[in-house]
């Protein structure tokens, strides 16, 4: 039975650590691919932490592993970029509360890796948005600029969540699977 997505527990707090850290380390990892963009396999971490332990978590390593990843490599925190990783990796983590799908059992079907799909997409391009907008907003940066730099960031976390994030969670499910091909003859 999967745990409540508001039950803070020792587990909770090590995993959100463990996820932010994870996250934050491997983040300046990419290749370029627009202004101060780059196609970063770390996205697919936000796709794990999110399925496996559900959006709150997800959302928790997210901010947290994007603002550690910001003070490591520039010393300054980007929080609408930061907030939008933390709104990705509660996106993809909404198929946590899907009926039937616990990965950490073996168990989902077509429809949960079709919603999570729609979740991961939908997740990164709000989030995108929303990290654009911030930007805007209230770090007087210029349109044109996050325009380039959203829609670059939006393609290649798209890549990087269907290459490597749903593959991840999907391979993960199918080990933890309790089928077993194994009679029992009397």
């Amino acid at each position: 039975m999967k745990k409540s997505i508001f039950q803070l527990s020792t587990r909770t707090v090590v995993t959100i650590g463990i996820g932010a850290a994870l996250y934050g380390a491997t983040s300046f990892i990419g290749i370029p691919v627009g202004p101060d963009t780059s196609l970063r396999p770390a996205i697919a971490l936000l796709a794990i932490f999110g399925a496996l332990f559900g959006p709150v978590v997800g959302f928790v390593a997210g901010l947290i592993g994007h603002v550690l990843n910001d003070l490591l490599t520039s010393g300054t925190v980007w929080w609408g970029w930061a907030l939008g990783s933390g709104i990705t990796a509660a996106f993809m983590g909404l198929i946590y509360l899907s009926k039937g799908f616990d990965p950490q059992n073996g168990s989902f079907k077509g429809k949960h890796i079709g919603l999570f799909i729609v979740y991961g997409i939908v997740g990164i391009v709000l989030s995108l948005l929303f990290s654009g907008w911030f930007d805007i907003a209230f770090m007087g940066e210029p349109s044109d600029k996050l325009v380039v730099q959203v829609a670059a960031a939006s393609i290649s976390n798209i890549v990087v969540f269907l290459v490597l994030g749903v593959p991840a969670v999907i391979g993960f499910a199918k080990r933890n699977a309790k089928t077993s091909h194994l009679s029992v003859n009397e």
